[in-house]
């Protein structure tokens, strides 16, 4: 009874923290729960009995494992429980997913006793995630003349798993819930600092928003029984920044609902709405639990009496309110006329988010059983050799005769699948496609384990080139939690096949590269499509995007992901970056001109595609990571031949470093993405698929021309924290010239790191160093300094090129993998720190800056409390800048003036931008 024992204490534990026993998942303690159960005095049985049934986790967990088979001795009477009947054992199985229990029912649907048989036919006929090993043997039992498994294929070729669900509410009643003013991130609803507890449901579920935000959630449905909680973004859009699965688990748990009354803590259908809609990396999560997502457009632009935009005094747009939706609200969706209504009201059409496709993963509890329901049906239509008369939605497919294609569409034309249409499709069309690299992270990467388990997946699907599991939002402090998770997080990806940072057997070292950077370095195709457990999943190759937990299974275990294709936005150059100037101010500078150019944030929901020709896969990838924080959807890079051959280059010996490392799996997948990198150079030298470019005759939503020339100064976002306009707080739309702070903002501390940096900024941060001690003798901060290498290699070159040498000697710091730091740091001298590589500052759930300090960062998040948190007397800031304004702020303290800061960084080689020539006229890509 050691491990029962060891759950009852655990349950105490728990108890005192307000929480519930924690959902069982191991096999051996379901094992002595069983025999428990069996032993008809045991003091322990009727906890026992409740435990199994109720707090059991489904799908391939080793738990599953043990329920399936015992609840198989039941339905076989080998063993008799009198509060398990065989139907309820049956009934229980159903719940179960997949792996273990479809295993069972099919050992029984295929067996002699033909009133099990039939039972279990008939529970199978509900479930949809079989792999090729079910129905391979449901192939096999056909073919052999099984009048069973011939009525069990009738039944999926006709999709009844699906037909047979109920149909969606007509009408869905919803009271409204303000959860903030503005753009709410996903840190709001799960914060980066309590990511080592999402995959505990129920302990997660307790950081969403504030416990006072729950308390009147919780009176909301008291008050309104018949309704359920609607999510809303006040002026702003719901879940920016992060595609976090977490922050819709949290949203589902408080105001969803119970998916079985087997699993504890796994809700669907959540209801979310913001002002200005959904951001596209959070909308994906909404599909996969089956929820529903609104644009509200409750706020539009004041106009005057000519139909002009009427701007307040800081040049904003001055909003009027179209309709409140303020907290209480009781509205109703109509999902027939797919509007929303207060009363007999209409408020707006809210068709966008009934598509029938959304509508297909509301009645099927979320996107998975959409995506595992088809390819079923598919199989079983093709096993009877019938025509497949598919059940769902059709997929979108949308032609514009004569139009020619957006690299985008491009990349989507080549990797669809499942297409009937021989035409070319064009943004708008609806698609699955094949995934190319698949990505998962440390902080996600245990939710993604469990959504694997649940899904019964066991193995990566073949069909995917490449993934790698990352050990990067977890390297900088080698804390308890850590320690805890990662090792066995790490255990389980590698044995699903993907390449992972830390070896399980402890052969290779531990490799904290920043996520984003190895997938760039390992999509060796410009043709590739790339998904990603994290936000600023953007290469600088192919076509990537951001996705939550569950996506990044599926595309796992499926090689697939469906999605529409985005409409794009071009973005050229013109004229000529000045020397002083760093390219990450010509990043900041397209927002700031874009803005100016339009007035709106063209670039929401939509594809940025950037002409940037010249610069290698690394100092792009700058620009395409920045894509995520200005709510693109995703970004393409534009490369010139012979530049995409530099960068694939790159990447093969990136990759050659890691086989040399011991990273290389069975299956050769590293070996493999040097080989599609070597035929893809030699498709591009002999002319026979040149790299990829849009024709000349696409269409774009927008074309933004960025003007070199305009740029003067540096520029930095600033999270405008105390802007009197709640929503403006906290956004990317503040874009600054450094001259606004008039060279005497203070400074707390800088930070040099995370995905937006590249070898080049470390050595400007070097040569920095090298010119102050020249010109003073020494080097003085009178703020912290924090750098973090986003890759070991990195740090490799920068000591074989002499530039760590002078880091080290102003370093009061410096990490130490065979010792990491065991507790994060909460006091910083005025000192170089030389941090661990990895996300370290930039994701905010270990190392934090002091609370209510302004820091001046490199990163990529504004996001209130991220970095900093506020204090009762300020608030935090953290500021976005180029490497070299961030470290000579900290040698200052304060921001410099343009004088200073030209002086600082006179003669060091910044990172450069040279707009790509225009190519001839007539010219024009290879088509695929």
């Amino acid at each position: 009874m050691s491990l029962y024992t060891d759950y009852l204490n655990e349950i105490a534990t728990r108890k005192e923290q307000g929480l519930h026993p924690k959902p069982i998942d191991d096999g051996a303690l379901v094992g002595e729960l069983i025999a428990q159960i069996k032993e008809a005095g045991n003091a322990h049985r009727e906890d026992s009995l409740k435990f199994f049934i109720y707090n059991t986790l489904p799908g391939t967990t080793s738990a599953a494992g043990e329920k399936a088979k015992f609840l198989k001795e039941i339905i076989l009477g080998a063993s008799v429980v009198e509060e398990i009947s065989p139907t309820f054992a049956f009934e229980l199985l159903s719940h179960m997913k997949g792996g273990p229990s479809v295993d069972v029912l099919l050992e029984l649907a295929l067996g002699d006793d033909a009133s099990i048989a039939q039972q279990a036919a008939d529970v199978l006929k509900t479930q949809v995630f079989l792999y090729e090993a079910d129905t391979d043997r449901l192939a096999a039992a056909y073919a052999d003349g099984n009048a069973i498994a011939k009525e069990i294929l009738e039944s999926y070729a006709k999709a009844e798993f699906f037909t047979k669900l109920p149909e969606i509410d007509e009408e869905i009643k919803v009271v409204t819930f303000i959860a903030g003013e503005g753009d709410i991130s996903t840190d709001l609803l799960s914060p980066g600092g309590q990511a080592h507890s999402r995959a505990d449901r129920e302990l997660h579920g307790q950081c969403l928003i504030t416990p006072e935000a729950q308390a009147e959630i919780q009176d909301l449905q008291k008050a309104n029984p018949d309704a359920r909680v609607m999510m809303i973004a006040e002026k702003g859009t719901m879940g920016v920044g992060s595609s976090r699965m977490s922050g819709i688990n949290n949203v589902a748990l408080w105001t969803g609902k119970q998916a079985s009354p087997y699993v504890p803590f796994v809700n669907f259908a959540p209801i979310v709405a913001g002002t200005n809609g959904i951001s596209p990396i959070f909308l994906t999560t909404v599909g996969v639990t089956g929820g529903i997502g609104i644009d509200l457009k409750n706020w539009v632009k004041k106009v005057d009496a000519d139909g002009n935009t009427v701007l307040d005094a800081n040049g904003d747009p001055v909003l009027e309110q179209k309709y409140s939706v303020e907290t209480g609200k009781v509205l109703t969706i109509n999902t027939k006329s797919k509007k929303l209504y207060e009363g007999d009201k209409e408020l707006v059409d809210i068709s966008a988010s009934l598509t029938p496709q959304k509508v297909d993963f509301i009645k099927a509890g979320g996107s998975y059983a959409i995506v595992f329901g088809k390819k079923l049906q598919t199989f079983a239509a093709e096993t009877l050799g019938q025509e497949l008369k598919s059940a769902y939605a059709a997929s979108k497919e949308i032609t514009h005769e004569g139009q020619g294609l957006t690299a985008v569409e491009k990349i989507f034309n080549k990797n669809a699948r499942g297409v009937s249409s021989k035409k070319d499709l064009h943004a708008g069309s609806d698609v699955r496609v094949k995934v190319n690299i698949v990505g998962s992270q440390d902080t996600t990467g245990l939710m993604t384990s469990q959504e694997l388990e649940a899904m019964a997946a066991t193995v990566i699907s073949p069909s995917v080139d490449g993934a790698y599991q990352s050990g990067c939002h977890t390297a900088s402090v080698w804390d308890l939690k850590a320690q805890a998770n990662i090792p066995r997080l790490m255990s389980f990806m590698n044995k699903f096949g993907l390449i992972t940072a830390r070896d399980p057997k402890g052969e290779y070292h531990a490799m904290t590269d920043v996520i984003h950077k190895v997938l760039n370095d390992i999509t060796v195709d410009d043709w590739a499509i790339i998904i990603g457990g994290d936000s600023h999943t953007r290469m600088s190759k192919g076509v990537a995007f951001g996705a939550d937990s569950g996506t990044v299974a599926l595309a796992l275990a499926t090689g697939e992901a469906t999605m529409p294709i985005p409409e794009s936005v071009k973005v050229t150059f013109k004229g000529t970056m000045k020397g002083h100037m760093d390219f990450r101010d010509v990043v900041h500078a397209t927002q700031s001109q874009m803005l100016k150019q339009f007035g709106d944030n063209v670039f929401q929901g939509r594809i940025i595609e950037v002409h940037i020709g010249t610069l290698l896969a690394d100092q792009a990838f700058t620009f395409t990571d920045w894509t995520a924080e200005m709510k693109a959807k995703a970004s393409i890079c534009i490369s010139e031949d012979d530049t995409l051959i530099g960068s694939l280059e790159i990447a093969k010996s990136r990759i050659q470093i890691m086989i040399d490392k011991g990273m290389e799996n069975a299956a050769g997948t590293l070996q493999g993405l040097i080989d599609i990198a070597d035929a893809r150079i030699a498709e591009i030298k002999s002319g026979e698929k040149p790299a990829l470019t849009p024709d000349d005759n696409a269409k774009y939503y927008a074309e933004v021309v960025v003007d070199l020339d305009e740029i003067n100064e540096p520029m930095i976002a600033d999270p405008d924290v105390n802007n009197a306009d709640v929503s403006k707080r906290y956004t990317h739309d503040t874009i600054r010239p450094m001259s606004y702070y008039g060279g005497d903002k203070k400074v707390d501390l800088g930070f040099v790191g995370s995905c937006m940096v590249h070898k080049g900024d470390i050595k400007i941060v070097a040569q920095m160093l090298k010119n102050i001690e020249k010109a003073q003798g020494k080097v003085t901060f009178n703020a912290p300094l924090v750098v973090a290498a986003p890759t070991y290699n990195i740090i490799d070159e920068l000591k074989e090129e002499g530039d760590w040498e002078i880091l080290q000697k102003y370093s009061g710091f410096e990490f130490d993998d065979f010792m990491p730091k065991k507790v994060a740091r909460t006091e910083y001298d005025n000192i170089l720190y030389l941090e661990r590589p990895g996300c370290s500052l930039c994701m905010g759930n270990q190392e934090k800056a002091a609370k209510g300090d302004t820091v001046l960062a490199t990163s990529t998040r504004l996001f209130q409390g991220r970095v900093v948190e506020d204090t009762a007397e300020k608030k935090g800031e953290s500021l976005l800048a180029s490497t070299p304004v961030v470290v000579l702020s900290a040698i200052l303290g304060r921001t410099p003036s343009l004088e200073e800061y030209t002086a600082a960084v006179d003669g060091i080689d910044l990172t450069q931008f040279a707009p790509p020539l225009e190519k001839p006229a007539g010219a024009r890509s290879a088509h695929f």
